[in-house]
């Protein structure tokens, strides 16, 4: 079984850079407070780590 990792949404995408927006998009985040679970990939790593102001 592949590993997974829990990403949760804490700050609004209003104001933010239309890539970081799609990046919330292409993780499946929704809203403030929305929790997804995901494989632990580095293509992964690297969207969460890109939208973790």
């Amino acid at each position: 079984m592949a590993k997974t990792i829990k990403i949760t949404q804490t700050r609004s995408s209003i104001g933010r850079l239309p890539k970081h927006k799609a990046t919330l998009v292409g993780l499946g985040l929704r809203h403030i407070g929305h929790t997804v679970e995901r494989e632990d990939t580095p293509a992964v790593r690297g969207m969460v780590n890109r939208i973790s102001y």
